[in-house]
């Protein structure tokens, strides 16, 4: 089965050993708690399907990918930067990636990748001073795309991908657009089906070759009393 169709059952189920494993090891804990993190908004994510909800889809969609790259900076007492962690989260999975499930899903998502890329509006440089110009510059990666996937560099295809995604994240996050906006359906629409294949497919990685790995410090790890805690 592709790793994009995965239900979230299936996932946990593939998880389990790993985080039976995992228990009473600092590292591997830490592990279980992204991985639960994860699961339980990615589940959330596909209980939007039923209402066609895709703007609250793709927040929760979000939320899950997040929990499964943020690091906390023990320096700044904060997380770090987005993009930091994602890049860097990115680049761990693809090297790790053995069993090739990040290339295939991207070659089976290949025309939705293109038209994500393709879209001026999920590009921050054109926001900065939208002209036709700027909107032909940038689809700049959608034109590097099949060189890039002729060479199989599936890290920096995601990352040009989840940037993206990112715009419309933040878009959403801060109030620049409307509940069901006529204005973003497409993109919307497009941007959560990659980014759900994306979660699943990374998590399947993390299952089968990075579960013993050093994902970094944990971002507000729950205390004993229930409550969470920065450091």
């Amino acid at each position: 089965m592709a790793t994009a169709a995965l239900t979230v059952r299936q996932l946990r189920h593939n998880w389990k050993p790993w985080k039976d494993r995992n228990q009473g090891n600092p590292r591997g804990t830490n592990t279980n708690i992204r991985m639960h993190r994860a699961f339980s908004w990615l589940s959330r994510a596909d209980e939007c399907d039923e209402t066609g909800d895709n703007d609250v889809k793709l927040m929760c969609l979000w939320i899950a990918f997040n929990a499964l790259y943020n690091q906390w900076d023990a320096s700044a007492r904060e997380p770090k930067p987005d993009r930091l962690g994602w890049s860097h989260f990115i680049s761990r999975i693809a090297g790790l990636d053995k069993g090739g499930l990040l290339g295939a899903f991207l070659l089976e998502q290949q025309p939705l990748v293109y038209s994500i890329l393709e879209s001026e509006h999920l590009n921050q440089w054109f926001w900065e001073d939208p002209n036709a110009t700027r909107a032909a510059q940038a689809r700049k990666a959608r034109r590097m795309a099949p060189s890039l996937y002729l060479e199989h560099k599936w890290a920096s295809i995601t990352e040009y991908a989840v940037d993206r995604v990112y715009l419309l994240r933040c878009q959403l996050v801060h109030g620049a657009a409307s509940v069901d906006s006529q204005l973003n359906r497409e993109p919307l629409e497009h941007c959560t089906r990659f980014l759900r294949g994306l979660v699943s497919t990374t998590a399947m990685i993390i299952i089968e070759n990075g579960a013993s790995e050093d994902w970094g410090l944990l971002c507000y790890p729950p205390l004993g009393d229930g409550r969470t805690a920065a450091n």
